[in-house]
């Protein structure tokens, strides 16, 4: 609700500084004399256009600030500026603000129903929610809000998983294939290295035989061959000994020789016959290694590397097994969530058929109160056929439909009501179900325009109603609606130094309320007419005195 409200140079009003309390404020004052300027600064506040032509004439901008308190008791100052060059800047709680942030802020403050003004009727998305106040089902459409948010949920991960099944299966293909073509060759790392050894033996295998052989024979089996030449070789060492005693005796170095000599022969002749000198080996092992050096130059430039890529797409594929499992859990999940929700909505569909079935009977009784005595009115429910339109609200569209003249066929509120109609519309429908958070300030202007006498006593006293849950404010011409408010405030228009300026008073006292009640009954302040508006005070003190004693013989009757 809103707690103060400052403007400076809007328009004719020079500064206005007003608080308003809880309750039912009214707000009168003569023609023109700036009532609606005061229900505008309240909409620029909240969002609405502001243009250049709103700044007071000779004046470089104008301030408009309101102190909004919530339901919570924390409060919020919201500030606008706007310059004569056409400039508006937004603050809230002092900081920099947008328009945007502003309107979105205001739903939440602020509410303003008049002839001139947007209207939440004007939009038929905001009528589910009136019938659905009028129900009184929060419970239940908490219930389905909570249920459409669960399978909403699930269908995410369930196409997120389906995204990423259909990433592994654009590529499934090539991944098989891939490990088709490593398992059929099976490498084994380190395989390269001896098959190249083995490919060098087999390719010079005749070559190495040849080499072998003849080193065998150099060294032990022809007539010139090593072991043939020690033989002398040791025969002259002999007589060297024999002959000169002074010669180094080398007997254990000869044994080491023949003994290194004769496995260096046996080392030969082995080799020579273990060397393989095989064609079919060695196309085999060229054929071998022509594979592996295929799999290395695609899968990474070493066996290590090739066997590395092997096991990564077996995870993949091993991978896309599980995100498969995990798919039809998923889908299992999501059509039971859906079911769930759709269970909800049906039992919610039904209340609301229900609903609107009452709503309408109370609602052509309660605006027949606001004289518009010949309405037809109902709520037209239908049912939206794509699950894309499903939402947190159900499955149900609601539109009202209205004719405020008797014969003809209702059509829609939207398109049929005039500003007035649709602001006392808004007034039946707040009584009968109100749709905004407590302590939400709710601005009629001028909701009782062209009635007058018993109807307008009882807008009047609907007023003062939705006075008890949310702070009302209301431009009024009618005394029978100005004697129920609980806080009155006369706007006036005075010529000060040849210009006009706007103030605002609060009436605090009955002879105050009286004097404004009179000229709002006669014109003027005739005797009789301040006589007439003091028996009317007094009769609706009274009558509020009685209803609350009776609320609170109720409450103990209650207690006991």
């Amino acid at each position: 609700m809103i707690r103060f409200l400052s403007i400076r140079d809007l328009a004719v009003v020079d500064r206005i500084e007003v608080e308003f309390l809880d309750g039912f404020n009214v707000l009168t004052g003569e023609t023109g004399a700036g009532k609606s300027i005061i229900v505008g600064a309240l909409g620029l506040l909240i969002g609405g256009r502001a243009t250049s032509d709103l700044v007071r004439t000779g004046c470089e901008r104008a301030v408009i600030q309101g102190t909004f308190e919530n339901a919570d008791g924390d409060e919020c100052i919201v500030r606008r500026e706007i310059s004569v060059q056409g400039r508006s800047r937004i603050f809230i709680d002092d900081a920099l603000s947008t328009v945007g942030r502003l309107k979105e802020l205001g739903k939440s403050l602020v509410d303003i129903h008049g002839q001139h003004e947007h209207q939440e009727l004007l939009d038929p998305k905001n009528h589910i929610r009136f019938l659905d106040a009028f129900a009184g089902h929060a419970d239940l459409l908490l219930d389905v809000s909570s249920r459409y948010r669960k399978w909403r949920k699930l269908e995410t991960e369930l196409h997120a998983e389906m995204e990423n099944v259909k990433s592994v299966s654009e590529n499934l293909s090539l991944l098989e294939f891939e490990l088709a073509e490593i398992d059929s060759v099976s490498p084994v790392d380190g395989e390269d290295e001896k098959l190249s050894i083995e490919r060098t033996r087999l390719a010079n295998a005749e070559r190495l035989v040849g080499l072998a052989s003849r080193a065998y024979q150099e060294l032990y089996e022809s007539d010139s061959s090593v072991m043939s030449s020690l033989g002398t070789i040791w025969r002259d060492m002999d007589e060297l000994e024999t002959t000169d005693k002074s010669f180094p005796r080398v007997a254990n170095s000869r044994e080491m020789i023949l003994t290194g000599l004769s496995e260096i022969a046996d080392e030969l002749r082995t080799y020579s016959l273990s060397v393989e000198t095989s064609p079919e080996r060695l196309a085999l092992v060229e054929e071998r290694l022509s594979l592996l050096e295929g799999l290395k130059r695609k899968y990474g430039g070493s066996l290590v590397e090739v066997i590395e890529r092997r096991n990564e797409i077996e995870a993949q594929l091993d991978s896309a097994t599980g995100v498969e499992k995990e798919i039809g859990r998923l889908v299992d999940m999501t059509k039971n969530a859906k079911q769930l929700y759709i269970s909800a909505g049906k039992e919610l569909t039904d209340r609301r058929l229900e609903a609107a079935s009452k709503l309408k009977r109370e609602f052509e009784d309660e605006i027949a109160h606001l004289a518009i005595a010949s309405c037809v009115f109902h709520a037209e429910i239908s049912e939206r056929l794509s699950e894309e339109d499903w939402r947190e609200s159900g499955r149900d569209d609601v539109e009202f439909y209205f004719s405020a003249n008797q014969g003809e066929t209702p059509k829609s509120l939207v398109r049929t009501a005039s500003g007035g109609e649709l602001s006392r519309v808004m007034l039946a429908l707040k009584t009968l179900g109100a749709t905004d958070a407590a302590r939400k300030t709710l601005v009629f202007d001028e909701v009782d325009a062209g009635v007058g006498g018993e109807a307008a006593d009882r807008i009047g006293r609907r007023l003062e109603k939705l006075g008890s849950a949310f702070q009302v404010l209301s431009v009024t011409h009618a005394p029978q609606v100005a004697v129920y408010g609980d806080e009155h405030f006369s706007v006036r228009k005075r010529l000060i130094s040849g210009r006009s300026v706007t103030s605002i008073e609060r009436l605090g006292s009955d002879k105050e309320r009286a004097i404004e009640l009179s000229r709002l009954m006669t014109g003027g302040v005739e005797a009789i007419g301040v006589d007439s508006a003091m028996a009317l005070l007094a009769e609706r003190r009274k009558r509020k005195a009685k209803a609350k004693g009776e609320s609170h013989r109720d409450g103990e009757e209650i207690s006991g």
